[in-house]
């Protein structure tokens, strides 16, 4: 096995989430901004977790045979058929 996937398969959830965070807002969770270079390896190393890690059916994730998700626009839409997001009430508004 080599030592990124003994890395990968060792990482604990919270590590990954902490991982994915800091390439969503390109911060660091003390504030310190993520260079390039550890922008685009945090982000290697994020998918890398999804992939052996996480059995994901999401668009644009990362699925268990190490493929990128691509769902159009009607697959989302059947997915999400009958789920409403949001509801508001004219008053509420």
């Amino acid at each position: 096995m080599s030592e990124i996937n003994k890395v990968i398969d060792d990482m604990p959830e919270e590590v990954y989430q902490s991982l994915l965070s800091a390439v969503e807002i390109g911060k660091w969770e003390d504030g310190t901004v993520l260079s390039q270079q550890q922008r685009d390896q945090t982000q290697q190393l994020v998918m890398l977790y999804q992939a052996r890690r996480l059995n994901q059916t999401d668009h644009f994730t990362i699925n268990n045979q190490g493929e990128v998700n691509e769902l159009s626009k009607a697959e989302l839409k059947k997915q999400f058929k009958g789920e409403s997001i949001a509801q508001f009430k004219e008053q509420d508004l």
